[in-house]
């Protein structure tokens, strides 16, 4: 019995979609969708939001590949479909293009204050990383700037809305650098072979597992009692969920302790629902 062959078409979807880094690709859009439920925005803005940091966290995706292509064929990296020659470079900048325009365009559609946040101040640190900051000693920058305005970004869709409190976007500023710390961890000794001296490289495996532990569960103090007031049984916990994970994150392996890093920020702002 014989099965169709797939089709090109299908195989090249299947490829972008595998170069976009779908996992914190996922991960970004789920906690702003998670933040526009706690900031209390309807149904049809927070959908827009939501759709706007995703298109944008498509392009930060994509273009990491595409400028990293050489140094990951170099050190024959399984999982870049661009590096490994599934996936063409044109088709790569196709969709960049067609999800830049339809990030800008999305992200006016929720008002020019938060248009401007997200796209100079989030997407424009992905790509300031992306293009040479992931090689400096501030790798880290980036990571907490995108981050911690992402409460902005959400806030400010609606016209009669202002920044959010300050602890809030402290907390998504830490997160980032404690998820930029452990997302850097499994390919430390590739990085090494292709030049790469970010601040996890430059901190060592040891340090960055302890470091991003203690940076994480920060954040999430800050998320359990930055509000005020009587901190519910429920944000409790979530604060010892935050623990356990961030010991998982010091001594798992593999991917193990970056997914531990997006548990911690998923919680953290299932807190701030809470709250």
């Amino acid at each position: 019995m014989s099965s169709e062959p797939v089709s090109a078409s299908s195989t090249s979807r299947t490829a972008l979609v595998r170069a976009c880094h779908p996992g914190p690709t996922l991960a970004v859009t789920v906690l702003v969708a998670l933040l526009s439920v706690a900031l209390d925005l309807d149904l049809a803005t927070g959908i827009l939001v939501t759709t706007a940091v995703f298109t944008g966290q498509l392009t930060i995706g994509w273009s990491n590949d595409l400028i990293d292509a050489a140094r990951d064929r170099a050190v024959a990296r399984e999982d870049k479909p661009l590096a490994r020659g599934e996936l063409s470079q044109a088709l790569v900048r196709r969709a960049i293009g067609v999800a830049g325009v339809a990030c800008v365009v999305l992200s006016f559609l929720c008002g020019w204050r938060s248009a401007l946040v997200h796209l100079f101040l989030g997407v424009g640190s992905g790509w300031a990383y992306n293009l040479g900051l992931k090689r400096t000693a501030w790798s880290a920058l980036p990571y907490a700037v995108a981050f911690g305005v992402l409460p902005a970004v959400v806030s400010l869709s609606l016209p009669a809305r202002g920044w959010p409190p300050v602890w809030m976007m402290a907390t998504g500023a830490v997160l980032g650098v404690g998820a930029h710390l452990l997302n850097a961890l499994p390919d430390l000794a590739d990085d090494a072979a292709t030049g790469v001296r970010g601040l996890p490289q430059r901190l060592g495996a040891g340090r960055v597992r302890v470091i991003a532990a203690a940076v994480l569960l920060a954040g999430s103090v800050v998320a359990t009692f930055g509000p005020g007031g009587v901190v519910p049984a429920g944000a409790w916990v979530g604060l010892a969920a935050c623990v356990l994970l961030a010991l998982f994150a010091v001594l798992g392996r593999g991917k193990g302790p970056f997914v531990a890093a997006i548990g911690i920020a998923l919680i953290d702002v299932a807190v701030l629902v809470l709250r």
